[in-house]
């Protein structure tokens, strides 16, 4: 099963850094424990400096990794804030039969609620959702919450 890591990288920061990546430790370390058959892929562990890329590079990257979204089996976002990449990777895995867990306060968010077939507010939440088999459950399909 190929899970795509997804979310926050560059942000909205006009500047040419990024935010902090720790939260794709947790979520792998979560994914270790409650699901352990996953094949995780990261792009950013891929491309850790991808700031700094020109643009030739920056399109083949963004590309590279809007293919892989889209051909994975569960795609799990991790959203603090908006996110225009994560989106579209999101859109991309949802299209093509995967499901899609975020992690993300934006409750209200219109492309986060259409495109997520499980809404976590925060990495508590998700860990606890992993642990209690919902992860399993909405790969085969059933209704996790029930």
């Amino acid at each position: 099963m190929k899970v795509f890591l997804a979310g926050i990288i560059q942000g909205s920061i006009k500047e040419p850094r990024i935010h902090s990546q720790d939260w794709r430790h947790s979520i792998r370390r979560i994914l270790e424990t409650h699901l352990p058959q996953a094949q995780v892929y990261c792009h950013y562990s891929r491309h850790p400096n991808s700031i700094s890329y020109d643009m030739p590079r920056i399109i083949e990257t963004l590309e590279e990794g809007n293919c892989l979204a889209g051909e994975c089996d569960l795609l799990i976002a991790y959203v603090p804030s908006a996110s225009m990449g994560t989106a579209i990777e999101m859109y991309l895995a949802a299209r093509n039969g995967a499901k899609v867990v975020t992690i993300s306060p934006l409750q209200a968010n219109w492309v986060i609620r259409a495109y997520s077939h499980r809404l976590l507010a925060d990495m508590n939440e998700f860990e606890t959702f992993a642990a209690s088999g919902g992860l399993r459950q909405l790969l085969e399909h059933e209704d996790p919450s029930a």
